[in-house]
């Protein structure tokens, strides 16, 4: 019969392997999912690149509006953060980059005295800051490894919203940029105000000609109106996109760690289940020979002689 300790060791690893299975099932999904998270955000690509064209060759050509989402701030005291993140953990870093991200821009608006909302996706964002004590605006959950456009829409209406109505004075997008399957870093990037018009036909690649042929109905200032909001709208999808794409490849990464690591474990455990069965065996097979060189010992001493008494 093995030992105690041999008892115990065969259970953890019996106990490792099974979470190797999940860990290495988790690392398959999230390679299939990062692959098609990557997929769409190519796809919704051209639209984007498109929509901004024509906004820069419309700026290009002379055309300006008097648009909210183009109003300048001098004076910047309310701040509308937006913050991206998962829904669930197992990610590596990914939740905790950005909400340290997201923390640490809060606080500083905090110290210069000025005020700020809080605009949550992801179920990790709004527990990290609820439990913290952060007041929150709004928050969305439940699609941040699968979003929507439609979800991109309502996160952005809500953002033009507070910005249109005075109730912030910048609005302000933190997510993780999806650079490469091995790269990925927070960004804190300023979402409303738009640039202004004037710095999108000096900045921007528009073509002052390229629209010359076109008859706009009513106007090109009516058009460029109608375009702005669903600028707003693309940003934030594309970086809803890359946000989970990150959280994807960040648990992959994550999965493939922790299965690497219960390979070893495994590999620990199994040399030290051996050297118990070993001991075992060495015990078992000295008591064998202790209890052997015992009767012999005994069938070499003469039987004692009783003699009867007188």
């Amino acid at each position: 019969m093995p030992g105690g300790a041999e008892r115990v060791l065969r259970r953890r690893i019996g106990s490792v392997k099974n979470t190797k299975k999940i860990t290495r099932a988790m690392e398959l999904i999230a390679a299939t999912r990062v692959a098609r998270a990557q997929q769409r955000a190519r796809a919704a690509r051209p639209y984007a690149e498109q929509l901004t064209g024509v906004i820069e060759d419309l700026a290009a050509g002379g055309v300006d509006v008097d648009h909210p989402l183009l109003r300048k701030v001098e004076d910047v005291n309310k701040v509308g953060f937006v913050v991206c993140a998962g829904d669930r953990g197992l990610a590596g870093p990914y939740n905790a980059a950005v909400l340290r991200s997201a923390e640490r821009e809060i606080q500083a608006v905090r110290a210069d005295g000025g005020e700020y909302k809080l605009l949550t996706v992801g179920r990790k964002v709004s527990d990290y800051f609820s439990f913290r004590g952060y007041d929150i605006e709004e928050s969305w959950d439940g699609f941040t490894d699968n979003p929507t456009y439609e979800d991109a829409k309502a996160i952005a209406n809500r953002s033009h919203d507070l910005f249109v109505e005075n109730d912030v004075d910048q609005v302000v997008l933190i997510f993780t940029e999806f650079v490469s399957l091995g790269t990925q870093r927070p960004v804190v990037r300023k979402f409303l105000p738009l640039e202004s018009v004037e710095t999108v036909a000096e900045e921007g690649g528009g073509d002052s000609e390229a629209l010359a042929g076109f008859a706009f109905e009513p106007s090109a200032e009516g058009v460029l109106e109608d375009l702005l909001p669903l600028y707003v709208e693309s940003r934030l999808f594309a970086a809803l996109l890359d946000a989970a794409a990150s959280e994807h490849a960040n648990r992959q990464r994550a999965m493939k760690a922790a299965t690497d690591n219960a390979e070893e474990l495994i590999t620990k455990l199994a040399r030290a289940m051996n050297r118990a069965r070993q001991e075992s065996i060495t015990t078992e097979i000295m008591e064998i020979v202790s209890g052997a060189e015992a009767l012999g010992s005994d069938k070499e001493k003469p039987e004692a002689v009783l003699v009867p008494p007188a």
